[in-house]
């Protein structure tokens, strides 16, 4: 009796992850037919907004085809990954331990936090004139923009998930002899997990979104430049090509995440 109610519930989890993942995939095709409706109707001038069908014909022409901004597609999408990825993954290194740190230790806490709560509110853009000043208008310039766009949501998800570890956890590893730093490592962190991987998910979102702005320092290449290229030519495709590519790579490391998530973290995948 208790293998066949496992076997049916199995069958009921597989058939509604089907279903989600049906509804995700119809509600990005509507998305898409309603845009090429409003454009064939003329209710949206095709001037100002290409059709999906003609972006497809844009994506593949700028797979080989340089123009307008002197580089293919492949190449831009190599490029902005180096800005978007060593940014981040340098927010992630130094952010979530530094988060996890003051919340733990009230003297690393008392000693970072007046910092942190002075940098946390200045824009990342803001940063921008100071970064050419110290980095020129290389790779680590534009990473280093990225870096403060992702760096505060990772120290303050990590911050808030480990001071939210259960007292009665921490009583019960002190019971059994186990002394701070082994209550941190093996309490603390994993039971910050659930609102750290929150963070990085922001973190995500606002790295993609500032590349655009970090790819301004005099940039060549990037699908940020070739957004600002397509602006100065007045050409919406690529602006929509490079926004649609942007907002495609996003949801893929996305969905990497949310894997990464539900292997290290107890109920990760379960979230409605």
């Amino acid at each position: 009796m208790g293998k066949r109610y496992e076997k049916t519930w199995n069958r009921g989890e597989g058939a509604g992850k089907y279903t989600y993942a049906m509804l995700s995939a119809a509600g990005v095709l509507g998305f898409f037919l309603l845009w090429q409706l409003a454009v064939e109707s003329g209710l949206v001038s095709s001037r100002y907004i290409t059709k999906p069908t003609e972006l497809v014909g844009v994506f593949l022409r700028k797979m080989y085809d340089s123009a307008p901004d002197g580089s293919t597609l492949p190449s831009n999408i190599l490029a902005s990954l180096k800005v978007a990825l060593s940014g981040l993954a340098l927010a992630i290194l130094i952010g979530v331990p530094l988060g996890w740190l003051m919340g733990w230790y009230g003297e690393i806490d008392a000693f970072m936090k007046p910092l942190f709560e002075i940098i946390r509110p200045i824009p990342p853009v803001s940063w921008i004139p100071l970064t050419i000043t110290w980095l020129g208008i290389g790779l680590g310039a534009k990473a280093f923009i990225i870096f403060f766009s992702a760096f505060v949501p990772c120290v303050i998800n990590s911050y808030t998930g480990i001071r939210q570890t259960k007292s009665i956890l921490i009583n019960v590893a002190k019971t059994c002899g186990a002394s701070n730093f082994t209550i941190f490592r093996k309490v603390g962190i994993p039971s910050s997990l659930p609102v750290t991987f929150a963070g990085i998910r922001v973190a995500l979102g606002n790295a993609w979104s500032t590349l655009v702005a970090a790819e301004m320092l005099a940039a060549n290449v990037g699908l940020g430049y070739m957004i600002q290229m397509g602006r100065t030519f007045a050409r919406p495709d690529i602006i929509i090509l490079g926004m649609v590519v942007i907002g495609a790579f996003g949801a893929f490391f996305a969905a990497m995440l949310d894997l990464m998530e539900k292997r290290f973290v107890k109920g990760g995948g379960n979230r409605g």
